[in-house]
């Protein structure tokens, strides 16, 4: 059987403390080994958060940093592939992208301006799930659930 990558995921600026509740909840059913909360993104505890995790906040290991800049610089330092999950024109489609990295860090930002141009500029990749409606995204917490069991191949 392949092994999966190992996967830690960057929030930055999510403004939702349900959406960061349901990101930990999916990361503790995915196997995702950290979180790096960054820039205004809430915090655990929170009752907000604690209800839409239901306690996986108290199992994920994560880490609030401002700098989303300084994470990736350091997760770069140590070999991790940044993917950016992005609805931007250039991204490739997260299901016809293989990544052969052992080790990778999927960045997800903001629920209304997403990713900055800046962090952009910073990742390996950028991939965007394919929409057929007429929205163009998808919550942030959903666009990561979808993205992490992409990436894994789980």
């Amino acid at each position: 059987m392949k092994k999966s990558p190992t996967l830690i995921a960057i929030l930055n600026n999510i403004r939702s403390r349900e959406n960061v509740g349901s990101i930990f909840r999916t990361a503790d059913a995915t196997g995702v080994l950290k979180l790096f909360l960054c820039g205004i993104t809430p915090r655990p505890p929170h009752e907000k958060i604690s209800k839409t995790a239901l306690g996986a906040e108290n199992f994920i290991e994560w880490e609030y940093q401002k700098q989303i800049s300084r994470v990736i610089k350091n997760l770069k330092d140590k070999g991790f592939y940044i993917i950016a999950l992005e609805t931007k024109n250039k991204a490739g489609n997260i299901f016809k992208t293989t990544i052969k990295k052992k080790n990778i860090a999927l960045v997800v930002g903001s629920e209304v301006k997403g990713i900055s141009k800046e962090i952009i500029k910073k990742a390996d990749k950028i991939l965007k799930i394919p929409m057929r409606g007429k929205k163009e995204s998808l919550n942030v917490a959903v666009a990561f659930g979808v993205a992490v069991y992409a990436l894994l191949k789980i």
